[in-house]
């Protein structure tokens, strides 16, 4: 077990900036870190104190001892660490939580367990399980996943490069190439066993537990998370949840189409951009 001997807001490099009188917390996903949400910060710290940081996973993390990829092999660790660095913040009333991918599901376990925290949750391109069973379209196979998991193992650097090119939409070459650099500063012994983590959960029965209010991002083409699934999440989630379309190519709306992911925020969350 890793034993934090300081404060979870500076192991995880954690900040808060903007003046608006609500807090939306912003929380990246598998290989990122929190630059992933550069291009819609200037509008959204002009209405919300804003909460970024950083998974210890990430290559933005200096301190390799700080994850511990046994701890950290199901979702349910990531979600009591990120009520515990909330709690740190002694953020003072219920938040918008926006967790892209792997977070999605973070942010709805973390409502679950404390749901008094949040106020809503914006869920983006976020899935519940990535390989196909039964009448549950994932994606993948078993198959295509194990050769995923296979690829990170034996060659992470080209891999690194191989997949942004494959998530990112390619007509923004800048974003493609700053994804990859982001998923080369992740250590491969994090990459390898977080990746298990990742394409190898299933936690489709937490959705009827959430009952926090849900905005579900989709984007038109995503190779990792097809609209499938957000139409199952929005039937199961038992809280309201709406399911909205940002058109673009890729698994990171925030960055290849940046203003229309803010107009669904602003329409959702009723601020002006």
């Amino acid at each position: 077990m890793v034993a934090l001997e300081r404060s979870l807001k500076a192991a995880m490099n954690a900040r808060i900036i903007g003046s608006g009188s609500e807090t939306m917390v912003l929380a990246h996903g598998f290989g990122g870190d929190q630059s992933v949400w550069d291009k819609v910060l200037p509008c959204l710290t002009k209405h919300y104190q804003v909460v970024l940081f950083d998974w210890t996973f990430s290559g933005a993390v200096k301190d390799p001892n700080l994850f511990d990829p046994l701890k950290y092999s199901s979702y349910d660790a990531f979600a009591d660490e990120l009520i515990a660095l909330l709690d740190e913040l002694h953020l003072e009333s219920p938040l918008v939580f926006v967790g892209h991918s792997m977070s999605g599901m973070i942010g709805c376990i973390a409502s679950i367990k404390r749901p008094q925290l949040f106020n809503r949750l914006i869920l983006v391109a976020a899935s519940p399980r990535y390989i196909n069973i039964d009448d549950y379209e994932g994606g993948f196979d078993d198959a295509t996943i194990d050769g995923i998991i296979s690829s990170i193992e034996s060659d992470y650097e080209n891999w690194t490069s191989n997949f942004a090119l494959l998530v990112v939409d390619n007509s923004d070459p800048i974003s493609v190439n700053n994804l990859a650099k982001c998923l080369k500063r992740m250590r491969h012994e994090f990459a390898v066993p977080l990746a298990k983590t990742v394409f190898r959960s299933d936690k489709r029965d937490i959705l009827d537990k959430v009952t926090t209010p849900c905005t579900i991002i989709q984007t038109t083409n995503d190779i990792v998370v097809p609209g499938s699934v957000a139409d199952y999440m929005h039937k199961k989630i038992k809280g309201k949840s709406t399911v909205e379309i940002v058109n673009t190519n890729g698994h990171f709306p925030q960055l290849t189409a940046h203003p229309e992911f803010l107009a669904v925020l602003a329409g959702v969350l009723g601020f002006e951009i």
